[in-house]
């Protein structure tokens, strides 16, 4: 089995246009690219630009595996939802236009009691989100981390439709303490729209290179497999000293896989 893989060209740490030249020459299948801010941004990115920058993705070979489209606020406070939510929708039309199907983002570490006026905030933001999804066909992909994969379903079928889903993150849910694997079997394949592959110490908010953190990669591809996902693995190297270096070995370490 193939499997697709990707990388968040931020990552590279060079000028835009660049990053995504590094991607296409270490021989990826695709990549994510931020959309808060900079030359890629609703904001930034007119109707020309957006089909000038799908041509050029298209020429080098690759595809767009996602936009991350995080502000860093969350979605659990209902007044600033009033700013980020509306934004967000706009990475969504974005998306379309660059002809990738999902964003992604964190909605916040949901609290426990689903009557938390935060609960409540994130879940009528999301419901918002749904209904822009649906309009578009673009998903909205959060990432796995302060809680647990069971609890993230719990909201997510809370939220209801088919546009808000979750992007899995194993070594964030491995550095909060939560268990990688079993979090694949909760969410499922309705949920996991995109992934990131990364790694982490477990219980310890520090991450490390691909395969030398808490999180199995054998079993987590296996269990990824299990509920047939298809989507992209998408290396995320936020840390260190020589990322690039990293994510050519990450590459070719999930390429053993």
């Amino acid at each position: 089995m193939k499997r697709k893989i990707g990388v968040i060209t931020n990552s590279f740490r060079l000028p835009t246009l660049d990053s995504i030249r590094k991607a296409a020459q270490i021989g990826v299948d695709g990549f994510q690219i931020y959309c808060c801010g900079g030359e890629v941004s609703p904001e930034s990115m007119d109707a020309a630009k957006r089909k000038e920058f799908r041509k050029f993705v298209a020429d080098q070979g690759l595809v767009i595996s996602a936009l991350c489209a995080d502000y860093g606020r969350g979605f659990l406070n209902a007044e600033t939802n009033k700013e980020f939510v509306p934004k967000t929708m706009a990475c969504m039309d974005l998306a379309a236009d660059l002809g990738t199907k999902i964003i992604t983002s964190h909605i916040g570490r949901l609290p426990k009691d689903a009557s938390d006026p935060t609960y409540q905030a994130g879940l009528a933001a999301m419901r918002q989100i749904e209904a822009h999804g649906k309009k578009t066909g673009i998903l909205f992909a959060s990432e796995t981390g302060p809680e647990s994969g069971e609890d993230l379903r719990v909201f997510l079928d809370t939220v209801g439709g088919d546009y808000v889903k979750a992007n899995y993150d194993p070594a964030n849910l491995c550095m909060f303490g939560f268990d990688p694997i079993s979090g694949v079997a909760a969410l499922g394949k309705k949920y996991i729209a995109h992934t990131h592959a990364k790694d982490g110490l477990k219980g310890v908010l520090k991450e490390v290179p691909l395969g030398e953190g808490g999180v199995d990669f054998p079993k987590y591809l296996a269990a990824l497999d299990a509920i047939g996902y298809d989507g992209f693995l998408t290396i995320e190297r936020e840390v260190g000293e020589n990322p690039a270096a990293d994510i050519i070995k990450a590459v070719e370490f999930l390429r053993t896989m």
